[in-house]
């Protein structure tokens, strides 16, 4: 079954200053990116969707939710979506406040073309990596769901990192039963040694692998 295709990635700018708004999605329209625009955080909080997918371009100073507090709000709602957040009124503490909060970036009005796009264009590309992740935990999911309920217990005694007589004896099975579902498990699992079993079995426990 093909996969079903990813989801537009969106530029969704939210400012009270209709001109810059009307001006951004002119820029950024000519430019190839598609855009909706909001006049403060409130409206775009209304139609959000925690699934949507491309970035928020959101004005530092807005009329009730701040463009730090909108970002905040997002991510209390389940919302991964990167911000960038622009402004006229730029300090030190609020750029530090942004990027604690992950912003991709901090801009300051007036900017140039090049500088939004490039924030924009490196959102969209944590997006993207988002998106290969997330398909690979699904992909990683559906090949977990062909092992047997004693193919799990081995692999989990794997990752553990017992040998198979340890395997044999914290199951009650012999050596080289635990060597015949070691086997199994591999072929299911389309990993090539121990090795990858072992990464396989750790990354399915959610922890990292690269420590």
């Amino acid at each position: 079954m093909a996969e079903a295709p990813s989801p537009p990635l969106v530029v969704y700018i939210v400012d009270d200053d209709a001109s810059i708004r009307d001006s951004l999605v002119l820029l950024l329209g000519l430019a190839g990116y598609a855009t909706r625009q909001f006049g403060d955080a409130e409206s775009f909080l209304a139609q959000f969707d925690p699934r949507g997918s491309g970035c928020v371009v959101a004005d530092l100073r807005l009329p009730g939710i701040s463009g730090l507090d909108l970002q905040a709000k997002v991510r209390e709602l389940g919302g991964v979506i990167p911000f960038v957040i622009i402004t006229a009124h730029g300090d030190v503490p609020a750029a530090r406040a942004a990027f604690r909060a992950r912003a991709v970036d901090f801009i300051e009005k007036p900017f140039e073309a090049p500088q939004l796009t490039a924030a924009i264009d490196a959102a969209f590309e944590q997006e993207r990596q988002r998106s290969r992740n997330v398909a690979g935990l699904r992909a990683h999911a559906s090949k977990l769901e062909r092992l047997t309920v004693r193919e799990r217990e081995v692999l989990q005694k794997a990752a553990e990192g017992l040998h198979a007589k340890e395997i044999g004896a914290a199951l009650g099975i012999s050596p080289r039963t635990v060597e015949v579902h070691k086997t199994r498990i591999m072929e299911k699992l389309e990993v090539r040694n121990i090795g990858e079993l072992v990464r396989f079995a750790l990354a399915a426990e959610g922890k990292d692998l690269n420590k």
